[in-house]
This record gives structure tokens, C-alpha cells and sequence, in this order.
């Protein structure tokens, strides 16, 4: 017997018949002899219709009543999932986050949870009732409904599984399971098995969309086992069938590369001639800290007179506007002769843990990226991961080519 926490997206809460669906599945994991919670997403669409709501009435919307009115989602999905199981014959009742309670701080709109008290909600299992809880939301100190904002459904089942020491935390989705590659571009793309905490940290950070990347943060601090798998297609009491994201303990075998993950959210900028002088690093990405606007990749060519210097750096292409903005407010104290700024790049990144120990990823990479003709403008490292900025229109060519060359094409 285990405990299982099963949370559910909103495209598999979509309407009442996927519902019922979601209870049939949590009714055969109680059949099966184990303790099991329910955590749930809005209803798809449901949370964008409320959030422009918001926006008709208050374009500058007060964050706390932002919060009251978003939360709401949840809070219908968690009622009509109880009654679900009920009809099914399952002792079940929906508990908000102010109930358990879920504490957080008081960032509105994306509080961070502090602590939760799972302890009733661990009773209540072990007697054999499937508690049902609204995902993305908590309560501050103040007693005021907060939310953890987008994807924080994920961070909320994984925070739940730790708090009650549940087995594993299933993430149910409209994929099944965590794959090499995007299969809508690599037709050869194969599920993996099993996926690191560091692998798939790496991977919801650099584009992959199949989990949050907080929730995956926090399970590998909790050490928090995560299945990734269909609402649709996989089959409840099969073994194992989605993607365990695990400790590198319990992977025997360490793949030298078990991911390719790519990012069109990208944008570069470049300035020109920068004045070369102690300092100007500070001048140049200060602003931008306290404008809120995220810089990753950074590059710096020295000039030959040794005076001047240019400055690239990649940021999201939803910043770009407003980083130009902030540089051009900062023109006499940064000194620069100009601005060039691009939308038109994509980031490529290769992962995998079992790079710690192997030799010549990098030069692989390179290699095939010059062999079919990309140019890499921008490169940065880290243990496990290589990451390259390439224009937009070789995607495609230089995301197949990788993923052959490193060994990932699934046979047939």
C-alpha cells in the first residue's frame, strides 16, 4: 500500500465528463489498497477568462482581490471532484487551501508556501477518504486568500505529497510522460523512463513544458518521487507507466545526454561599443535587476584598442521592449554607441547528468551544428548542460541533428 497524491491539469478537469473521469481514476488507486489525495487545476480556459475579468474592471487590479477572484477556479474544480467520487460511492469532501491550512507570504499573485499542516488530511486518508484539494492557492499570515500564479498547481500537489510523506506525487497531463525531445519536431523522440531532479530542473527551465519548474525545485529539495503521466492514455494500475523524476541514485545507468530542450521565448541584445572600464557590467545589468527583467546567457568581445566592448545578453522576448527601454533611459551613464536587438533566436540546450563524467559533449555539438551550417551565436555551460543561441529558422535542422548524433532517436 502507498500514499499517492494525484493532481490533475486543467485540460484533464476540462468539463463534468473528464470529471468523472479524474474520479474513476482516483477510485481505482483507492481500490487498489492505497491512501490517496486529489489535487486539481481550474478548469481549462477558466482561470485566463477570470484573469481578464480582472482586467475589464481595474486594468490596475489590487493583487489581493486579483487573488480572491482567480482562486475561484480551483475552488469549483475541488467541489465537482468531490461529487464525483461521492457518486462513486467514496467517502470524499474538497478542502481549500485556508482549511488545511497552506500558508504562504504575502506576495500576491505568486506567494511562495512557508509551511503546510497536513496532518488532518493524513487522517482522513488512512480512513479510507480521498481528501480533494484546489491546487495554485494558500492564505498568508493575514488571513487573505493568495495564489502561487501560473503552474502553481504542480507546486501545490508536490508541497502536499511532502508535507503528508506521500510515495509519489502523480502529475497527470495532457502528455505521458517526459521525452527526449519535442515529438511534434523529432518524430524519433522516445519516453524516458525515468528523469533526474537536476535533468528535469534543467529541462522546465530551458523550455519543456511538461512541469513547472518550481514544483520540480521543490520535490528535489523534499525529495519528492514525481510520475509524470496521460489523463488520457495511460492505464490506472499499470506499471509505472508515465516518467519518474527521482534522485540520480535511482537511476542505475546514467545516459551521457537525456534531453534536448529548446526555447523560442528568446530575445538578444547587443550594445555596441561600451565603454571598457571597471564597472560597466554593473551599470549595464543593474537597471534591468531592478526593473524585474531576467537576463540569462551574457557574452563580452573585447575591442582591440582595448577601450570599448560589446555587450551581448539574451532576455524573454515578452522583456525585450522594455529592457531596450531601460538601456535607452541609461545611454549617458552606460555610454554605448548603439542598440542592436533580435527576436529572431532560438536557445538550444543538450542535458544530462551523466556529462559530469564523460568528455567531448560540447565538441559533438559544435561539430554538428558546423556540419550543417548553423552558426552559434551565444554559448553557456553549466555541469549538466550545454546551451547554444542559434537563429530561429534552423530549429528544426539543428534539434533533429542533435538528437541523432547523441543517440536518442528511438528504434523501431
Amino acid at each position: 500500500m502507498a500514499r499517492l497524491v494525484l493532481k490533475f491539469g486543467g485540460t484533464s478537469v476540462a468539463d463534468p465528463t473528464r470529471i468523472k473521469n479524474v474520479a474513476l481514476k482516483a477510485k481505482a488507486e483507492l481500490d487498489a489498497g492505497h491512501q490517496v489525495a486529489v489535487v486539481v487545476s481550474a478548469m481549462s480556459g477558466v482561470t485566463n477568462q477570470l484573469v481578464e475579468y480582472c482586467r475589464q474592471i481595474a486594468p490596475m487590479y489590487d493583487a489581493r482581490e486579483y487573488d480572491a477572484v482567480v482562486a475561484s477556479g480551483e475552488q469549483v474544480t475541488a467541489g465537482l471532484t468531490a461529487m464525483a467520487l461521492q457518486e462513486l460511492g467514496v467517502q470524499s469532501r474538497s478542502w481549500q487551501g485556508w482549511q488545511l491550512p497552506i500558508l504562504t507570504d504575502d506576495v500576491h499573485a505568486k506567494a511562495r508556501i512557508k509551511s503546510i499542516d497536513g496532518d488532518e488530511i493524513a487522517k482522513r486518508m488512512a480512513a479510507g477518504e480521498i481528501p480533494v484539494i484546489p491546487g495554485f492557492q494558500g492564505v498568508s499570515e493575514r488571513h487573505r486568500i493568495t495564489t502561487l500564479g501560473r503552474g502553481g498547481s504542480d507546486t501545490s500537489a508536490v508541497a502536499i505529497a511532502a508535507a503528508i510523506k506521500a510515495d509519489r506525487c502523480d502529475i497527470y497531463t495532457d502528455v505521458d510522460g517526459v521525452y527526449t525531445t519535442d515529438p511534434r519536431i523529432v518524430t524519433k523522440a522516445k519516453k524516458l523512463a525515468k528523469i533526474t531532479y537536476e535533468e528535469m530542473l534543467e529541462m522546465a527551465s530551458l523550455g519543456a513544458k511538461v512541469l513547472q519548474t518550481r514544483s520540480v525545485e521543490m520535490a528535489m529539495n523534499h525529495r519528492v518521487r514525481v510520475q509524470v503521466l496521460s489523463s488520457f492514455g495511460n492505464a490506472v494500475g499499470s506499471d509505472l507507466p508515465g516518467t519518474l523524476v527521482v534522485d540520480e541514485e535511482e537511476i542505475v545507468e546514467q545516459e551521457v545526454v537525456s534531453g534536448i530542450a529548446y526555447s523560442r521565448d528568446e530575445a538578444k541584445i547587443t550594445l555596441v561599443r561600451v565603454a571598457d572600464k571597471p564597472g560597466v557590467a554593473a551599470k549595464i545589468f543593474g537597471p534591468l535587476s531592478d526593473a524585474a527583467i531576467n537576463v540569462d546567457m551574457i557574452v563580452q568581445n573585447i575591442s582591440h584598442d582595448g577601450r570599448s566592448t560589446d555587450m551581448t545578453f539574451t532576455t524573454s522576448r515578452t522583456d525585450l521592449d522594455r529592457a531596450v527601454q531601460v538601456l535607452e533611459s541609461n545611454r549617458d551613464a552606460l555610454d554605448y554607441e548603439r542598440i542592436v536587438a533580435d527576436k529572431g533566436v532560438v536557445k538550444l540546450s543538450v542535458i544530462g547528468v551523466g556529462m559530469r563524467s564523460h568528455t567531448g559533449v560540447a565538441q559533438r555539438m559544435f561539430q554538428t551544428l558546423a556540419d550543417k551550417g548553423v552558426n552559434i551565436q551565444v554559448i553557456s555551460t553549466s555541469e549538466i548542460k550545454i546551451s547554444v543561441l542559434i537563429d530561429e529558422a534552423y530549429t528544426e535542422l539543428a534539434l533533429r541533428a542533435l538528437h541523432t548524433v547523441y543517440g536518442l532517436d528511438a528504434t523501431q
